[in-house]
């Protein structure tokens, strides 16, 4: 599944990994930290009212009490899902944090998945068409 491999990419970090909202309002923030939200999963290209895949379009977030952290995290993590298919348009934009010591960067990533058609069987040949090849 699509998640699946975000998780994996995110998990990579060796920080924790939340999605986003889950945190209760009592919860300590950890030094540095990673949030994703599913903002979005449209269908994609309809041709005879069918779809051709769909569009996972995913919020990712790194809050960290370093800035620079936050800054170099979010972008190797860009870089992490550009070259596993993703599409990232752009470096990111800066979030807030509920904590004063925390700083946080986002950015919105998009994965494009095809729906895979059920291959067509092949025909067995005909009895006949079997024959004429026998005697070929």
């Amino acid at each position: 599944m699509i998640i699946d491999d975000l998780l994996e990419i995110l998990e990579s970090y060796n920080v924790p990994v939340y999605k986003q909202g889950s945190m209760s309002d009592d919860s300590v923030y950890p030094e540095t930290f990673v949030t994703f939200w599913n903002s979005d999963s449209e269908d994609h290209s309809h041709y005879d009212n069918d779809n051709y895949g769909s569009v996972w379009v995913y919020q990712i977030f790194v809050y960290s009490t370093s800035p620079d952290l936050t800054y170099s995290m979010i972008a190797s993590i860009r870089k992490d899902l550009k070259e596993a298919g993703w599409v990232v348009p752009s470096r990111g934009y800066d979030v807030t944090s509920d904590e004063p010591t925390h700083t946080g960067r986002g950015i919105e990533a998009s994965f494009l998945q095809v729906i895979e058609d059920e291959p067509e069987p092949t025909p067995e040949p005909e009895e006949e068409n079997k024959e004429e090849e026998d005697n070929a």
